[in-house]
């Protein structure tokens, strides 16, 4: 179609409207996913306001753990001033992968056949009153 469709569907990333929304306000940082994180204004309480501007489509899951508490002013200052480095044995965070290619099927799954393994004998079904 070639049209770009990035100023009317929201679901596609940042529209229009959001991108007029953000003058002014302060580019905290940005994280391994390109998401793009920013803050500025006050809420009614004096809080401050915080905003990601997703790189791809706008799915919460694609947010990682230390931005996602920056976001909910579970730190104060941005995740790479405010927390320690990444220990050696963390893994990266992954966005929700259901309904994609890559979510987990067990082997009982309908794409993987729809079969699965009987019931060895460990299982006793339970009946009312016995």
């Amino acid at each position: 179609m070639g049209l770009n469709l990035n100023p009317f569907t929201w679901w596609n990333g940042a529209t229009f409207g959001t991108w007029m929304g953000l003058r002014g306000k302060a580019r905290v940082g940005e994280d391994n996913l390109g998401n793009v994180y920013y803050e500025g204004g006050q809420d009614p309480n004096g809080i401050p306001r915080r905003w990601v501007i997703y790189s791809g489509s706008n799915d919460a899951s694609r947010v990682p753990p230390e931005w996602f508490s920056w976001l909910h002013h579970q730190i104060d200052s941005a995740p790479d001033q405010a927390l320690p480095a990444p220990k050696s044995w963390e893994i990266p965070a992954e966005p929700n992968l259901t309904g994609s290619q890559l979510a987990y099927r067990p082997s009982g799954a309908l794409e993987k056949g729809g079969h699965r393994a009987r019931a060895t004998g460990d299982y006793e079904a339970w009946t009312p009153g016995a």
